[in-house]
């Protein structure tokens, strides 16, 4: 199997050439054919046992010592790949994209290209757009403000940060839809409820800790693709995305009120903000755009920052030995160094509920782990077999 992915994987790489090249700076890349960086570990213990420690402590003890991507990444490296064999034949795959060319929806094609190689059923692998520059003109002077690194700076932050892993299932999901339902939002969105529940949570061990009424800057990142008109494919590779955000002030803290200020402002990224961002100076306007919601983050607000994976049919990949029991992305608890109480949603297996992966600074996970309405309707840490 190993192989197999090594071969497959050489294959993937030549439809997305810019993978195997090095980035040279922040601002380009030098398609020198390089190839991407490969690990692979072997664990003498059964994958189940795995999963059924997911984020505990223990999980240390069985897994090898992770390979040291950060280092590799000063080198340039775009792709990196961890595969990971158990005992009883059991197989993980791990993925790290540079965010400078891939965001979430182009790392998925990636993967699925890949897998579609692997199984080497007949079906054509989905081919890649690279023309994105077509849609976003570069800008003559491409300012160095305008890098994502420039762009999020201003999320970024030190801390000591700890991650946990929040299931809320379909009934769950239910009850908080019956809960939110309004007027103004007849129709509430799994992903709407869940992340009005953890803003509100969240900004309850905001407000325990400091005793300070703060308003809240809730973000959102939006995929531009299906938004835009002419819709932009979903194979197109590079960052079609925008933040949306909204200001909550302390005193709002009902959840159907969250649910819609959240649509409000997402709704605002619409085909006409994303038709003037297309245009001569499209570039300029969407850094003056996120320096307008950078504006609002000072120390009298706090920030939360949500990305949703849901949708993206990861569970529907199968590299040919079936699909995956469980997929998951990785949050850097060990850094000094972080996103500002960022939460990543993604579908759960069964493909109505949603896996919150919450990493916030230690001493407010504490107090949102003892959050009595987030466990009425979330469970901590559940094992991936019961999802």
């Amino acid at each position: 199997r190993s192989q197999l992915l090594k071969e497959s994987l050489s294959e993937t790489l030549t439809l997305f050439y810019p993978l195997a090249g090095r980035i040279k700076d922040h601002l380009s890349i030098d398609c020198n054919d390089e190839g991407a960086y490969y690990v692979e570990a072997r664990v003498n213990r059964p994958l189940r046992e795995l999963l059924n420690l997911t984020d505990s402590p223990y999980v240390s003890q069985l897994l090898p010592a992770e390979p040291t991507w950060t280092a590799t990444t000063a080198g340039g490296y775009i792709a990196m790949i961890q595969v990971t064999t158990f005992a009883c034949g059991g197989i993980a795959i791990g993925a790290f994209l540079s965010h400078v060319i891939a965001d979430g929806p182009a790392a998925t094609k990636f993967i699925s290209s890949w897998a579609a190689l692997t199984r080497k059923c007949g079906e054509e692998a989905p081919c890649p757009n690279f023309d994105a520059s077509l849609v976003f003109p570069r800008s003559v002077v491409y300012p160095r403000e305008a890098t994502l690194l420039a762009l999020f700076s201003r999320f970024v932050k030190k801390g000591k940060w700890k991650s946990r892993r929040i299931i809320f299932d379909a009934s769950a999901i239910a009850a908080m839809k019956a809960k939110t339902v309004s007027s103004s939002v007849p129709d509430p969105t799994r992903v709407e409820v869940v992340s009005a529940l953890l803003s509100k949570c969240i900004k309850a061990t905001f407000k325990a800790k400091s005793d300070i009424q703060k308003s809240t800057l809730v973000t959102h990142i939006v995929n531009l693709r299906q938004r835009a008109r002419p819709q932009i494919p979903n194979h197109s590779m590079g960052n079609f995305l925008c933040l949306a955000a909204a200001l909550v002030t302390a005193k709002e803290t009902e959840l159907d009120n969250l649910v819609c200020h959240l649509r409000k402002e997402i709704r605002k990224i619409d085909a006409d903000l994303i038709t003037a961002l297309q245009g001569d100076g499209g570039l300029l306007k969407y850094c003056e755009y996120m320096k307008e919601i950078g504006k609002g983050t000072n120390d009298n607000i706090d920030i939360i920052l949500f990305s949703s994976w849901c949708n993206f049919g990861l569970y529907e990949i199968d590299f040919g030995w079936g699909k995956p029991t469980w997929v998951t992305c990785a949050t850097e608890s060990k850094s000094e160094i972080g996103m500002v109480n960022t939460i990543v949603l993604m579908d759960t297996k069964m493909g109505n509920g949603v896996e919150a992966r919450v990493l916030l600074e230690e001493q407010h996970m504490v107090m949102l782990e003892q959050n009595q309405e987030l466990l009425a309707f979330g469970i901590l840490d559940q094992s991936p077999l019961n999802l």
